[in-house]
């Protein structure tokens, strides 16, 4: 006995492979009883199935509110005339059922007219990219910085705070506008206070001559047949001053740029989102503490994001393409709420 308990398992005593041989010889199993004893479960498979059903309508219900449906419920809860709140909770747990954090979703976000702008803003892209002369994506938006920004969790001892300093009055905010393409981050300028019509005029001047330089460099020493002058198609949102008579002027005089409005409530589709979110936390890991040294801290953490990180975020942009094409509904930005399938996941990586 102890040498066939060994060969199953280490440290398996004979008494024990003794009782499994006994009780196969005598019952035929050999495989534990289900556990009897205690009280029994008050809910059914279907009845735990119509609490989730709930909590997957609704992602804003309490557990009291669960409580007095299940109650007055006298077709699936028929019999149940109490419930404890923790009794609910486990039911929740047991079915994969956690608190999350809640994102705020705007009610048109997948209006058909919004999904319309969706698939006619990447057929746009489509078309442009079947075209005989190139068309270089570059994609342009302002973020704003402040000294009071942290990281709202840390550690410390048990017991105690987890505690950093921060300037004692909040200050103005720093407002950088930014472009990047495949080829990485082409221009940033920063500036204290909002962005206006001005700034971005004179943002996109720059741009244009460091475009413009780019192309001289590449084509020394080559055919222009060999490498021909692409079109520039700066992508944005549709903010006020993008919209600025002023700017439409500047695109009518410079014929190698035109603009491209990304559709409303569509950030999903914007890789410039990705890196300035990547960009804050470089800046403020460094630890600013004044204005000059924000200002710093900006152009420092600039060069820390190469090519291959905005070559990234734009694949993952283009990821959500054929969602917009099939005009289907965008919950959020998050994969896993997008396509709780994970075979239907992959398509937008």
């Amino acid at each position: 006995m102890r040498e066939a308990g060994l060969r199953v398992q280490p440290n398996l005593s004979r008494f024990s492979v003794s009782t499994i041989v006994r009780t196969f010889r005598e019952e035929n199993r050999i495989a534990r009883l289900p556990h009897a004893g205690g009280r029994t479960l008050i809910f059914t498979r279907e009845q735990e199935a119509v609490i989730v059903g709930m909590v997957l309508q609704d992602n804003l219900i309490r557990l009291r509110e669960i409580q007095e449906r299940v109650i007055q419920d006298n077709t699936h809860s028929q019999g149940i005339d109490s419930v404890s709140i923790s009794t609910i909770d486990r039911v929740l747990h047991r079915n994969r059922m956690r608190m999350k954090q809640v994102y705020r979703v705007p009610f048109e976000r997948n209006s058909p007219r919004v999904k319309e702008l969706r698939a006619q803003y990447v057929q746009t892209i489509f078309d442009l990219e079947s075209l005989d002369r190139p068309h270089e994506f570059i994609f342009v938006d302002e973020a704003g910085f402040n000294l009071t920004k942290r990281r709202r969790r840390g550690r410390n001892m048990i017991g105690q705070r987890a505690i950093v300093e921060v300037p004692g009055q909040r200050g103005g905010n720093v407002t950088i506008c930014a472009a990047i393409s495949n080829h990485g981050v082409l221009h940033h300028h920063v500036t204290l206070g909002p962005y206006n019509t001005q700034l971005l005029l004179r943002f996109v001047a720059n741009l244009r001559d460091i475009l413009f330089e780019q192309q001289v460099q590449e084509q020394q020493g080559q055919e222009l047949n060999d490498n021909p002058i692409p079109t520039y198609v700066i992508v944005w949102d549709n903010v006020s001053f993008h919209r600025a008579a002023q700017v439409r002027e500047w695109f009518n005089i410079n014929r190698q740029f035109m603009n491209l409005y990304l559709p409303p409530y569509s950030p999903f589709l914007n890789p410039i989102e990705e890196f300035f979110s990547s960009w804050r936390w470089k800046v403020y890991d460094r630890q600013p503490y004044t204005r000059v040294n924000l200002l710093q801290a900006m152009d420092l953490a600039c060069g820390d994001i190469g090519e291959e990180s905005c070559q990234g975020w734009i694949r993952h942009t283009r990821g959500f393409f054929p969602l917009c094409l099939r005009r289907e509904n965008i919950a959020c930005d998050i994969d896993e709420v997008l396509w709780p399938d994970p075979a239907q996941r992959q398509e937008a990586h």
